[in-house]
């Protein structure tokens, strides 16, 4: 069994190569301002399984951190304005979520340490002065909409800010005023546009440039995945249909793990192709547990933020994680990255779950890299930062994507 982890002389042999790669590459798409990646690590493989554009979880990461993620934020924001003083932040409209809430704070603070005026709000929450989050209170400035020129224009207590950073995923659509103002990460990348398969079908091309540039095959960086569309999951004959592609799915993963000496069963995850919060996720082992589907499982699967309708599943190699902490609970890393850079880590626990389970779930503990950096620093500057290095060009590409689809619209 070749490990992804033997490869590592190759990798850092090759370090001046791959900067030269990504900086050509970075020159050619529109960077985010930020992101956040689930990596699993399986030893065999290293993958991106979840990337989100509108992070959450700030709060997570290390303070050491801080100032390095604050100094990438002022590059990126200088870059997009170099007169910027003032950036106001668009939130979700969470009252009651603590965690979300102090990452929205901690979001605050980054900024301010940038060297930049800082305010949060949104028409929504303009009725409320301030929220709680976990360290204590968050100010909130009043948010209004006017009819400026003709168009809707987002104004914080009367006046217009340098510029609007986006920590709402608009799984519900574009929210009025936001295509008026200057706006990161754009709207047309929110989830009532975006679809997961088209981040993968990005991914996979850098994916492969960059194995091609190692020499290594290209499936020890990516989880294989599908897209199965059009799938009505209340109807019996789209539940057939799902379950025999699944099927066929898991059989070419099988036959890879028997090529490489991998003795495991394969599973796959399938996955709403629009959302986030971890919702609408089954572990599957054969197509049939699809054909056995209770009314509750079903409506979990197909359930999305908003309430939105799914009917397009991706379908991915699921990607057990070879980590663990003591005692044994999995270890999931979350890269976070700022200007295209992995700049921070957190690392997701959850000794409920399995090594191939979503850990991603209310049992789920965090730590930082100051915790528990020290037993898996070795690979995070490695493999895990090139992995999601890779899925921030997929999602400037991505990008170019939609915008292209608004602009002919």
């Amino acid at each position: 069994m070749n490990y992804v982890h033997e490869y590592s002389q190759i990798l850092e042999s090759k370090r001046e190569q791959i900067t030269a790669w990504m900086a050509k590459k970075r020159s050619e798409v529109p960077i985010p301002i930020y992101g956040s990646v689930d990596v699993r690590d399986a030893g065999w493989k290293v993958a991106v399984v979840d990337a989100n554009h509108f992070p959450a979880g700030f709060n997570n990461v290390s303070k050491e951190d801080e100032p390095h993620l604050a100094a990438l934020l002022k590059n990126h924001i200088m870059r997009l304005d170099n007169e910027c003083q003032w950036v106001h932040l668009y939130p979700e409209s969470h009252t009651r979520n603590a965690g979300y809430i102090e990452n929205i704070a901690t979001l605050q603070r980054l900024i301010i340490l940038s060297g930049f005026r800082c305010t949060v709000g949104s028409p929504e929450l303009s009725a409320y002065g301030s929220l709680t989050g976990i360290s204590g209170p968050l100010q909130l400035s009043t948010v209004e909409l006017k009819l400026e020129n003709g168009k809707e224009e987002l104004f914080v207590e009367g006046e217009r800010p340098c510029l609007i950073l986006l920590n709402n995923d608009l799984t519900e659509g574009i929210v009025p005023g936001l295509s008026a103002n200057n706006v990161s990460p754009p709207p047309s990348m929110g989830w009532h546009r975006r679809r997961k398969s088209e981040h993968y079908a990005c991914l996979q091309q850098y994916v492969d440039e960059m194995a091609q540039l190692l020499e290594i095959d290209s499936w020890h960086l990516m989880a294989n995945w599908f897209v199965s569309k059009n799938k009505c999951l209340e109807k019996e004959n789209c539940r057939i249909e799902l379950a025999a592609e699944v099927d066929e799915f898991i059989e070419e993963i099988r036959a890879k793990y028997v090529s490489l000496g991998i003795e495991r069963e394969p599973v796959v995850f399938v996955k709403n192709d629009r959302g986030t919060y971890g919702l609408g996720i089954m572990a599957v082992r054969e197509g049939k547990e699809l054909l056995e589907l209770s009314n509750r499982k079903m409506k979990k699967l197909m359930y999305s933020k908003g309430g939105g309708d799914v009917e397009n599943f991706l379908i991915q190699e699921g990607v057990p994680t070879l980590l663990t902490q003591e005692g044994g609970a999995p270890v999931e890393p979350v890269v976070y990255l700022v200007d295209g850079e992995a700049a921070s880590w957190f690392y997701r626990v959850n000794g409920k779950k399995g090594d191939m389970d979503n850990l991603n779930s209310p049992s789920a503990e965090f730590f930082d890299s100051s915790e528990v950096g020290h037993l898996y620093g070795e690979h995070a500057k490695g493999w895990h930062a090139l992995v999601a290095e890779l899925s921030m060009l997929a999602m400037g590409a991505e990008a170019i994507k939609y915008a292209n689809e608004s602009s002919v619209q």
